[in-house]
């Protein structure tokens, strides 16, 4: 492609990138430490890709991922974060996220200025693929200010503290990389090999066009999260997004919106057509997918049913209705509650967690396994003695590049058999109050 620094590097030099044998010492390369220097000459950067792409030859439809949109968007986050960190600028310029993103932002803006430089006048056509190009171009910077966002909301480093969702990716990646924010590929490939062994190079190469969004060699907590948001059950994960991206017909990487619509465009008279990925005349078998998963049973300790007894109710009691037991758990906060309280609480325009205001995720089915006294040997009396102080602390701990992704998928399908297809919560009595916030009561939305 017109402006890829690694395109004479082909197929089999791209493999060797993606997957190295797991014994070779890890030599990543290390972005400069930066400084309000580089971040300025990063923004002229920026402001000169969006002259280029102002030009009205170029006649850039204004459709997401509408770059004339997403540059200035990350110019003015970086300001933020720049401002945030006023008189301070070391611990930014240390920050090896922080490093890593100016590094590719930079890299990506000169890539997009040598596209313009040698594509020339096929640049000013629709269908080229100079065009195409600027397309995924645009697509990468859409990926790179959303993360930027998620790791430094308000303009303030929060990459340590990010939340992955699913609890067992959230496991995987403490043990294996503990609070860090970004990885290089090479380790992060042999750590989850350890847990999901990768079968061959052209598999590593495929996950690694699937996972790194921004196209860096790095993988981030957020880029994490997203793919095992998408190919969950951990459990299965390689063997999810093998059958539902790398085999599925209906999987396509680096398309907009626009591009859908004309590919789908000349099925639009076909009968049932909506039923079929990419007009096949029938779907892919995934019921082997569809293993039933058991609901994830949360069981009472004896000091929280104690402390709950203390109060007249039970650990299992939704804290917001007081009348429904507990039935879904809000990820990643894991806060329970019962899914009519969640239901009303989110149609009345509610934000994140009800509890904690974090944000909402995804939710998992929960049963509460309540506790048993007369099974342990408790006492009513042994209710009353146990210390308040003991129990206070259980209240609701329930708790690449540019290549085309499309040939990389085909290659490795035709490789396979294809299958068969946090803020401390309030007081109960204070959560109670909520019922009236929910059933629209005097202190409620209006």
């Amino acid at each position: 492609m017109a402006g890829n620094p690694r395109r004479g590097a082909g197929l089999i030099g791209l493999m060797k990138d993606a997957f190295q044998p797991h014994q070779q010492p890890l030599q990543p390369h290390q972005p400069a430490v930066v400084d309000k220097k580089m971040v300025e000459k990063c923004w002229k950067l920026m402001d000169k890709v969006v002259r280029l792409c102002q030009n009205p030859k170029v006649a850039l439809k204004n459709s997401p991922p509408y770059i004339l949109d997403l540059l200035p968007d990350t110019y003015q986050h970086l300001r933020t974060i720049l401002s945030r960190y006023e008189g301070k600028i070391e611990i930014l310029g240390e920050n090896e996220y922080f490093r890593v993103v100016i590094e590719n932002l930079t890299n990506k803006t000169k890539q997009t200025m040598s596209l313009f430089k040698e594509a020339k006048e096929r640049m000013y056509e629709e269908n080229s693929q100079a065009r195409r190009n600027l397309t995924k171009l645009s697509l990468i910077f859409s990926h790179m200010l959303a993360e930027l966002k998620a790791i430094f909301p308000n303009g303030l480093f929060q990459g340590d503290n990010f939340r992955i969702t699913k609890a067992d990716a959230a496991e995987f990646w403490r043990r294996s990389f503990g609070d860090k924010t970004i990885v290089p590929w090479r380790m992060f490939r042999q750590a989850l090999h350890e847990f999901h062994p990768i079968s061959s190079g052209l598999e590593a190469m495929a996950l690694k066009s699937t996972i790194d969004l921004t196209c860096n060699d790095y993988i981030s907590v957020f880029e994490f999260d997203i793919f095992t948001r998408l190919f969950q059950p951990w459990s299965s994960l390689l063997r999810n997004w093998n059958s539902l991206a790398v085999t599925h017909p209906g999987y396509m990487a680096f398309l907009t919106y626009d591009e859908v619509k004309a590919r789908l465009q000349r099925f639009i008279h076909k009968p049932g057509s909506y039923l079929f990925p990419d007009g096949r005349a029938q779907n892919p078998d995934l019921t082997g997918l569809c293993e039933p998963s058991p609901q994830d049973h949360i069981k009472v300790t004896q000091e929280q049913y104690e402390l709950y007894c203390e109060m007249g109710s039970t650990f299992q009691l939704c804290k917001i209705c007081a009348e429904n037991d507990k039935d879904v758990k809000i990820e990643p906060c894991r806060h329970l509650m019962c899914t009519s309280c969640l239901t009303a609480w989110q149609e009345s325009e509610g934000q994140g967690c009800p509890f904690c205001r974090c944000e909402i995720k995804g939710t998992e089915p929960i049963v509460v396994d309540p506790f048993h006294p007369k099974a342990s040997g408790a006492s009513f009396a042994g209710f009353q003695a146990s210390s308040r102080a003991e129990a206070t602390g259980n209240d609701e701990e329930e708790d690449d590049r540019l290549e085309d992704q499309h040939l990389v998928m085909s290659r490795l399908a035709c490789s396979k058999v294809r299958p068969t297809w946090c803020v401390s919560p309030p007081a109960v009595r204070q959560r109670l109050l909520m019922l009236r916030v929910l059933k629209g009561g005097p202190s409620g939305p209006k």
